[in-house]
């Protein structure tokens, strides 16, 4: 049965996790690490990137955390050479750093007319440069090595933008746009061990989105309830969830897979809402 031999394992790998401080991205990094892979944590947030360190390396994992800006040229590169004198290569890439800002949540038409075009920038900056930036610079070790997996964190609204949501929406569009031009690019630079695909989670409970989401009293919102009624499964999503998707597209089992975006989503974007 050797043929037909599939391995999930990561063993041996090194995995970097921008924004792995956060919820999503601390548990994808976490489900690597338990798949095998020696991981970097990325992040402005030192305090929640070290917790996530300190989760695995308790469990039997092999963890660090680096501070890194990944809107900043220097900083993303300061934390690829750090990756090298540590690990001496760089197997998959990760980009969790995302988010939105108050000044670019959108509510009413005063709102679009008066938005904050400093915000708005921020937002698209943190999003879409933030991921083709580390993609840019993590990718010369993976090119020299002739292999590596990176995978973007797209979001629903790169599918159907929502209310509120514009800078943010526009943003995770062009992840998604970038993730497929980025994977034909290495595949026609004679790269075809380097691919590009991304995960689009449907809506996970954060810090960033749990009042947005949610009562304090855990009830859902309005807003929140218009979700759970747009996703078959009725529920939110657990980021745990996301682990498996991953560590598929950054294991051999998907090493003819690039330039997809897999939705985790409960079917919320299957779902026509009739």
């Amino acid at each position: 049965m050797t043929k037909y031999d599939v391995s999930f394992s990561l063993e041996g790998r090194t995995a970097v996790v921008t924004g792995g401080g956060g919820a999503l991205g601390g548990a994808i990094a976490r489900g690597m690490a338990c798949a095998g892979a020696d991981i970097v944590i990325l992040g402005r947030g030192a305090e929640a990137g070290e917790k996530v360190v300190r989760d695995i390396t308790e469990a039997g994992g092999n963890a660090r955390f680096k501070g890194c800006d990944v809107t900043d040229d220097d900083s993303v590169t300061a934390a690829r050479d750090y990756t090298m004198d540590t690990f001496g290569k760089v197997d998959i890439l990760v980009n969790a750093a995302g988010g939105n800002m108050a000044g670019a949540v959108l509510v009413g038409l005063d709102a679009l007319l008066d938005m904050s075009s400093d915000d708005f920038r921020k937002v698209v900056d943190l999003n879409l440069a933030g991921t083709i930036l580390p993609v840019r610079t993590f990718a010369r070790p993976m090119a020299e090595a002739g292999h590596g997996s990176i995978i973007n964190i797209s979001s629903m609204a790169a599918f159907q933008p929502m209310t509120r949501s514009m800078g943010y929406a526009a943003a995770k569009a062009g992840v998604d746009n970038a993730t497929r031009f980025l994977a034909v690019h290495f595949a026609q630079a004679g790269l075809t061990g380097v691919r590009v695909n991304a995960i689009a989670p449907g809506f996970f409970l954060g810090e960033q989105n749990r009042a947005l989401l949610t009562n304090p009293d855990g009830s859902p919102t309005e807003r929140g309830q218009l979700v759970l009624d747009g996703t078959p499964f009725g529920r939110f999503g657990e980021p745990e969830e996301l682990i498996g998707a991953a560590v598929w597209l950054a294991s051999d089992a998907a090493k003819f897979v690039t330039g997809i975006t897999v939705p985790v989503d409960g079917g919320f974007m299957a779902y026509s809402g009739v």
